[in-house]
């Protein structure tokens, strides 16, 4: 019966998606709506996301410098897994969690109050396609927005880090040795990736718990509260199949990396030896005349064997 039920909502999700991307009737609405969403959903989440990532890139460091401290420990330690935290988990996977309880939370009780004071049913009435009308400016806004939020974590962590530092905790030089210590910019992208995949989900599933409400004021905090979880299940779910893609990625490139090194080094080698002067052939011309004139081998004569 729980499967039946999570079939036909998966259903009813990609036919609600296949009427959201659709082409838009009128493209000046749409741009203006879209502007709008990026402000709400994203330009306004930048606050917290700051707040947030400051304390979290702080308490961090304090945490390992604390608790991992060694004289077996390199002094950058402390540095390097505050950077390694932040940019693969913190700022693509916790933060976007915490966003999915305020921005997943809003889209929610917006369309669901949308539905139950009949508004979205005056669109259609219209011949308005308010699936695409609604949600879909949303979503691009969304998927717009969640990358600059995650650089903004990652910059706003690092702040905090520099910030203990100052405080005395580590010294400004081994923190900035660890950040910079076998850095990987990979991971900055992948961190970039997974936050739209991260964007889609937060938005398109808390439009679909909001559109589909059905009854009254008490059915929108539900549907609400079904769009965080549900939203926040799917991320975690999905941060688990895409970090290992993350992994693979970076062995790909490092043996990359390492086989151009090798055909430069090659390349180089090939250079040098085309690049050589050709004094050792007129040598090797001469030492022939000197062991024709001789009857010796010029070998025998430079060894002085003979």
């Amino acid at each position: 019966m729980l499967i039946t039920k999570g079939l036909a909502g998966f259903g009813r999700y990609l036919m609600l998606m296949g009427k959201v991307f659709s082409q838009p009737e009128k493209w000046r609405m749409y741009l203006k709506q879209y502007v709008k969403e990026m402000a709400q959903l994203g330009v306004d989440s930048i606050g917290i996301v700051l707040l947030i990532s400051f304390f979290i890139g702080a308490v961090i460091c304090i945490q390992i410098k604390l608790n991992i401290q060694s004289p077996w420990m390199p002094a950058f330690t402390t540095g390097y897994t505050t950077r390694e935290i932040m940019v693969l988990e913190f700022s693509s996977s916790i933060m976007c969690l915490i966003l999915s309880g305020k921005v997943g939370s809003n889209i929610a009780s917006e369309m669901g109050t949308m539905r139950v004071t009949q508004q979205i049913d005056a669109l259609e009435i219209m011949g308005v396609n308010s699936a695409s009308f609604l949600i879909l400016p949303k979503i691009m806004g969304m998927l717009t927005m969640m990358p600059f939020l995650v650089i903004f974590s990652i910059a706003a962590g690092f702040i905090g880090a520099y910030a203990t530092a100052l405080a005395g905790i580590i010294t400004v030089d081994d923190l900035t040795l660890g950040l910079l210590h076998d850095f990987n910019q990979w991971f900055i992208w992948m961190s970039i990736i997974k936050s739209f995949v991260f964007a889609f989900i937060i938005s398109s599933v808390s439009a679909y718990c909001g559109y589909t409400v059905e009854g009254g004021s008490i059915d929108v905090g539900k549907a609400s509260t079904n769009a965080v979880v549900r939203s926040s299940m799917l991320i975690l779910f999905a941060d688990i199949f895409l970090t290992p893609c993350s992994h693979d990625r970076t062995e790909t490139l490092v043996q990359v990396l390492r086989g151009q090194g090798r055909t430069e080094g090659h390349q180089c080698g090939v250079r040098e030896r085309k690049d050589q002067p050709h004094h050792r052939t007129e040598r090797q011309r001469k030492d022939r005349a000197d062991e024709e004139h001789r009857g010796t081998p010029a070998a025998y004569q430079r060894t002085g064997a003979l």
